[in-house]
């Protein structure tokens, strides 16, 4: 008996001791959410592409933060914190600025052995006469010469030749420093031509040949004049010369 009543006593004790352990913690409270509040905001463009804004500013943004561009890519939809918002409006408003406006002088020159047919040689003009020493052409004639307005970082075009066989593609990049600046321009020069149809042969659509004669990136100080490249014609011995100008109009 005695000993029945000691093994009740331990278990009891057990009991009172262990119960704790399993006793239902009370629920902690949800902490506050320590991040801003999230606005939206609808950025206009003036100039730039609101997609390449986006790749800006993105460093700038935090993980969380929503960009999409209109589809117009005229308006930058930013959702993320006040803060941040105003980070990015900061570096918009740097870069989105007014383009520089540039004009360029553009002139096609054909180099040859024998003086063409109704076209008079230009021995005045200084960048010829230092072609002579270069190449072994013997005339220089002025093709065609054209004024080409363009925008800073912007595509231009324009088509040259008595029957505008030759297209020039340029896109201009102003780099500018405290002494000078700069035109970092990509230059494209192609000839298309519209491809003979076969006898008994009918089409609605003509079909053209293309020939790119010169590509090239150079960098022209405002006002400088200069030669592009030369290219040669149908192996015929003449020779194509690009030479451009370039200048900062605002």
């Amino acid at each position: 008996m005695k000993k029945g009543i000691l093994v009740f006593l331990a278990l009891a004790f057990t009991l009172l001791v262990t119960a704790p352990v399993f006793a239902e913690e009370p629920a902690q409270e949800a902490k506050p959410s320590t991040r801003a509040p999230v606005k939206t905001e609808l950025i206009h463009m003036k100039y730039q592409r609101a997609s390449m804004m986006m790749a800006v500013i993105r460093p700038f943004l935090s993980q969380d933060s929503e960009m999409r561009s209109s589809p117009d890519d005229k308006i930058l939809i930013i959702s993320e914190t006040a803060e941040n918002i105003g980070k990015a409006l900061a570096i918009i408003k740097e870069l989105d600025i007014k383009p520089a406006d540039l004009l360029f002088t553009v002139q096609l020159v054909l180099g040859s052995e024998e003086p063409e047919k109704g076209v008079e040689d230009t021995p005045n003009d200084p960048i010829i006469k230092e072609l002579r020493n270069l190449l072994t052409y013997k005339h220089y004639s002025l093709l065609d010469t054209s004024l080409l307005r363009a925008l800073d970082t912007q595509n231009s075009e324009v088509r040259l030749g008595d029957r505008a066989e030759f297209e020039l593609w340029l896109r201009p990049k102003v780099i500018r420093d405290e002494k000078s600046s700069l035109i970092q321009t990509e230059i494209r020069l192609r000839r298309i031509l519209i491809a003979g149809t076969p006898p008994n042969v009918t089409s609605s659509k003509p079909e053209y040949i293309t020939t790119n004669l010169i590509g090239t990136t150079l960098n022209i100080k405002s006002g400088d004049r200069t030669v592009v490249g030369v290219s040669k014609l149908d192996g015929s011995g003449k020779g194509l010369i690009l030479i451009i100008s370039g200048k900062i109009v605002d």
